[in-house]
Formats: C-alpha cells, structure tokens, sequence
C-alpha cells in the first residue's frame, strides 16, 4: 500500500490517495447531477476542490475537469441544440476571455478560495436573475460577457449561466443541449485565458484525465434518468450541503 500512495504523490501533483479518490468521486457526483438536474454539479465539486488543490490549480484544474463533463453532455444531446442561443453566448464569452487573460495576472491566488466560497453561498440564499436576458441576442452576449468574467474568478458559473438561458417553458433535452455547449465553450476560453496566463496545466495532467473519465461516466449515469429525480426535495438538501462546505472553507482560510 505504501508504494501506491507513493507512486500516487508522484505522478499525481503531490495528491495523497484519499485525496484523489475524494476527487474522483466528486467529479462522477457533480457530472451525475448537473445531468439529471441540470444544474449544480460545478458549484459541488468546486467547494470540494477547494479543500484539497492549491488555490493557483483550482480554477484551471476545475475547468478542464468540467469541460470534459460539459462536452460529453453536449455531444450527447447535440441534436436538441439551439445553435443561435449558443453562438450569441460564444460572441460574450470571447470578449470575456481577452480581458481576462489581463484580469487574471492581477490576482492574489490566495484570495481564491475565499471567493469561490463567498460566491456559493450566495449561488445557494442569493438571488438568480429572472429576467429573461437569454430570450434576446442582446442578452446572450451579455450572458456570455458576465458569466464568463465571473468564472475565470470563481469557477462554478453554471447556475447564473441557467438563469440567464432560462428553463421556464423550454424542454429538459434542449435547455440540457443548449446548457451544456455554453459551459463547454465558457470552460474551453477558460483554459485559453489561464494558459495565456502562464498556468503550467502539465503536472495535473494525470489527474485531470482520471476526473474527466470519472465525469463521463457520471454523466452517462445521470442522462439516463434525466427528468426522474424530484428535483424540489434535493434542491433543498443540496443548498445546504453546498452552504455547509463554503463555510468550511472559509473557516480553514480564517483559523488555519
């Protein structure tokens, strides 16, 4: 067993074992939920993260991870897409990514956490825009524009992303098709951006992988009982897990 952990630490970015099962599981979890909620599993695994990765890992690390997640969804439920909801959000998100990649190099990486933890708890007691923005093109790319800003500081864009496409009146497979190839396209100019920025992406390479396949898998799983799951019951239960490791968070940044 020692030569395991030791081989592990090696290969894996100093990750101990339970670290990097920890993290496998929650990827297959997050990817599972977003698939047969809709929402939620990126703001799950990121609170995760950010108690076991290095504040400068865990924006970049949790967008390969969920982009892996995203596209497999996006693949999946292609034929469902709306291709003019999804190109006005992409015209936002390349604007967002060249700021960015200015935005990030001003940063504390220490601050991180502590922000990604903030933005939970208002992602789960805070309220969600209403408004409708994504019924026009207008409001497609300032979708695409502010989610995207906002992901390159915290990560978990997935709910206002939701909010700002809207799920009221639209069918579970084409919100699902149309969700899924925003995040991909908001994850890849993530990548872009911190790669740009000078984040070393190789070290993690072993364990992105192993999330990713863990993702897919989660994915697999939830598509397959997509619309099954009461979703008023594990809303409530979720918003206070969710509430319950952002506090951790900050407690460990404040006491530790």
């Amino acid at each position: 067993m020692e030569w395991v952990t030791e081989w592990i630490a090696n290969g894996f970015a100093e990750l101990s074992l339970w670290q990097l099962l920890m993290l496998l599981l929650c990827s297959f979890l997050g990817s599972l939920m977003t698939a047969a909620l809709g929402v939620g599993g990126g703001a799950f695994l990121i609170t995760i993260m950010a108690d076991i990765l290095p504040p400068l890992a865990l924006i970049p690390v949790h967008g390969i991870v969920q982009l892996g997640s995203n596209a497999s969804r996006a693949v999946h439920t292609r034929q469902h897409r709306d291709n003019r909801v999804v190109g006005y959000f992409l015209i936002g998100a390349l604007l967002a990514t060249l700021l960015s990649v200015f935005l990030l190099s001003s940063i504390n990486p220490t601050w991180i956490p502590v922000l990604v933890a903030l933005f939970i708890l208002w992602l789960s007691w805070g309220p969600m825009p209403q408004i409708g923005l994504g019924k026009t093109s207008a409001g497609l790319i300032s979708g695409g524009f502010l989610t995207t800003v906002a992901t390159m500081l915290v990560g978990a864009s997935g709910p206002l992303v939701s909010a700002w496409l809207g799920r009221t009146g639209v069918d579970r497979w084409v919100y699902t098709a149309n969700f899924s190839s925003c995040m991909t396209l908001q994850h890849s100019m993530k990548i872009l951006a911190f790669g740009f920025a000078g984040f070393m992406f190789t070290p993690w390479i072993p364990t992105m992988v192993l999330m990713v396949i863990s993702g897919y898998l989660g994915t697999r799983v939830g598509l397959k009982v997509l619309g099954k799951i009461p979703e008023k019951h594990f809303k409530t239960i979720f918003r206070w897990l969710l509430t319950l490791l952002a506090l951790r968070i900050l407690w460990k940044w404040v006491f530790i």
